[in-house]
């Protein structure tokens, strides 16, 4: 049956976050709700419009060309009615609303984990989503508000907020494990040591960057163990599995305690900052200027 006042907008939105995703698993993990109120939903939506929007099978969702050509115009909508409510901050004495962040798990840990308190106390009325990936995600796609990266790995089209100084990436190993060795003495020496390498989110292993400028070395190292987790990268290096690379700052509390140490320290490599960024033609969302406020006076920017 035809609707007669319209669609609802909550089924809109369903609709428009299965698109995005190409999946109902996803879409339901984005909405909060189950797959089968999402299913629902989109049954009631198609009979309401009286026409089919998506084309389902056991593995796959695609929009028809119908469905493709609402998505897009719900999008270019939802767009529009997120700036304009955007816009209301200015006149608030506090942001409301929901923010959807992406950022990659050591930015989780070593950015947000140490402000969220203080953030969840001074704005109670936002609620944080925080989606920690590693992989490169596209944030308007995904249906994110915005992201943290690397500042030299931010699309051009987004503006960036540089959110901490440039940070030194290093060469860490356990004390056992150099004594049993030897320390090296240069980058060269490297070759001869095992080494924990590093998987980037499309799971391509990542050279280590010694040094910087004319001194600075691009070694693809080899060992008996690969990792795109920083937290068991660290955790390995601790036993004596190898040697890891990785930012000083996540190593700090380990250096201190004497459970690592920075093999080449003359060689540390000064990296790109993390940045906050969102798409450049929309307002920034509720509570992302409070929040880059926080972490920019944590690490001594603000």
């Amino acid at each position: 049956m035809a609707y007669r006042g319209g669609p609802d907008l909550s089924d809109l939105q369903a609709f428009a976050a299965i698109v995005r995703h190409l999946s109902f698993t996803r879409a339901a993990i984005e909405l909060g709700v189950s797959t089968s109120a999402l299913s629902h939903r989109i049954r009631r939506l198609e009979a309401g419009l009286e026409v089919r929007l998506l084309n389902r099978t056991s593995r796959s969702v695609v929009p028809t060309q119908a469905g493709a050509a609402l998505a897009e115009r719900l999008a270019r909508g939802f767009e529009a009615i997120g700036d304009a409510l955007g816009a209301l901050d200015l006149h608030r004495r506090y942001p409301v609303g929901r923010l959807r962040l992406n950022v990659p798990h050591d930015a989780a840990r070593l950015l947000l984990a140490p402000v969220i308190g203080e953030f969840v106390e001074r704005y109670p009325q936002i609620h944080l989503d925080v989606i920690a990936d590693d992989r490169p995600v596209d944030i308007v796609a995904a249906g994110f508000d915005a992201g943290i990266r690397y500042a030299d790995h931010v699309p051009g089209d987004m503006i960036a907020m540089q959110v901490t100084p440039p940070l030194d990436w290093v060469v860490v190993g356990a004390p056992a494990l150099l004594d049993r060795l030897g320390r090296p003495r240069t980058p060269d020496d490297l070759a001869d040591y095992p080494c924990i390498q590093m998987r980037i989110g499309d799971s391509t292993s990542f050279p280590w960057e010694l040094g910087e400028g004319e001194r600075l070395r691009r070694l693809d190292v080899s060992g008996p163990l690969s990792s795109n987790d920083t937290d068991y990268s660290i955790a390995a290096a601790i036993e004596g599995a190898g040697l890891a690379y990785c930012l000083a700052w996540r190593v700090a509390a380990e250096l201190t305690a004497g459970t690592l140490e920075v093999v080449l320290p003359d060689w540390a490599s000064p990296g790109a900052p993390f940045a906050v960024y969102y798409p450049s033609r929309r307002q920034p969302p509720p509570g992302l200027r409070q929040l880059v406020e926080l972490l920019k006076r944590r690490s001594r920017l603000g």
